[in-house]
């Protein structure tokens, strides 16, 4: 679809489902990644014009589909709708696209104003305000998404940690990739799997670079195509790992301290939270981190992207953070 074709789509789809005399300006595409492509635009209502966004599902050959859990982009938006309700700051819906709308599957939401880029929130004065007092957002925005009423999001896939690594165990086993130290993490996740876990919706991506951030803290939360129903604790401990912070010091998304971050998701949830168990799931992210890295790098390869390919060869990175975090040196 070429441009001219998919504004003209899309003033349908926001005289309709927005506002009749509304008129779109400004349409421009910010990402074109392998799961989705993501525009933004503004919409000229009452002599004033609102920024927007809209997110469309791309379809292209993985081979790896189905083994984890993902979320459809119109089930997204009802996720985001539900998270918001619970008190999270998730994007504001506008609208959700259907067939009749032939841009395929995507949503619009509200854009807000603010910075994405781990690098630049861990280093600009800009946020030197922000930095001190995002663990602690983060521990409440988080005990706000595990508060979402799995009711409401029936879409969402239950998983218990054993059939999440055996998932991602099935992803390394479909590429035929052996590496030792990645072997290794699969042993030592399979012995030390938590015996007693939580049961809630979770954001499955809660990290730096999925955080809109400015001078004040966290905007808004985006990214929520791989929630599902499974322990909270899993997003705490992907939050932590390295490669989130940016080069930061400090081991919460490189801005915060862990203790920070606990404490107030437990005071926020009334969830008590053991450091041990989530260090289960740092180690863990760090493994799915790897595998991300081989499935980035095999599409690099497939489609001649030097970008791709470049963050497959980071691989043995959080592999090396994986030995050092069981070892007690990270």
């Amino acid at each position: 679809m070429n441009g001219n074709d998919l504004a003209e789509r899309l003033q349908v789809v926001v005289a309709k489902k927005i506002s009749p005399v509304g008129t779109i300006h400004a349409l421009e595409q910010l990402t074109g990644g392998a799961n989705r492509q993501t525009l933004a635009f503004e919409v000229d209502l009452d002599g004033r014009r609102y920024p927007m966004i809209i997110q469309l599902g791309v379809e292209t050959p993985d081979p790896v589909a189905g083994i984890s859990p993902e979320v459809r982009p119109a089930d997204q938006a009802h996720l985001m709708i539900a998270a918001a309700e619970a008190g999270a700051p998730a994007p504001p819906v506008r609208a959700i696209l259907d067939p009749s709308d032939n841009l395929g599957e995507g949503y619009i939401t509200e854009r807000i104003p603010g910075e994405t880029l781990g690098p630049r929130i861990i280093r600009d004065e800009r946020f030197v305000h922000a930095r001190p007092v995002m663990a602690r957002q983060c521990g409440e925005i988080l005990a706000a998404i595990h508060r979402v009423d799995p009711a409401k999001v029936p879409f969402l896939v239950s998983q218990e940690p054993a059939a999440h690594l055996a998932a991602n165990q099935r992803i390394a086993d479909a590429y035929n990739f052996r590496l030792p130290a990645l072997e290794l993490s699969f042993r030592w996740l399979s012995e030390h799997l938590p015996k007693k876990t939580g049961h809630t919706v979770v954001h499955g991506d809660f990290r730096m670079g999925n955080l809109i951030v400015d001078e004040t803290g966290i905007r808004c939360v985006l990214d929520w195509e791989l929630a599902q129903i499974g322990d909270p604790m899993m997003d705490l401990g992907w939050l932590c790992i390295r490669t989130w912070r940016f080069g930061g010091s400090s081991p919460v998304g490189g801005f915060g301290s862990r203790e920070d971050l606990f404490s107030a998701y437990e005071r926020a949830s009334g969830i008590p939270v053991d450091p041990h168990h989530v260090r289960y799931w740092e180690a863990f992210g760090n493994m799915k981190w790897a595998l991300h890295c081989l499935r980035l790098g095999s599409r690099g390869v497939d489609n001649n992207d030097i970008e791709r390919c470049a963050i497959g060869r980071r691989i043995e990175e959080p592999l090396w953070d994986f030995l050092e975090l069981i070892e007690g040196r990270n």
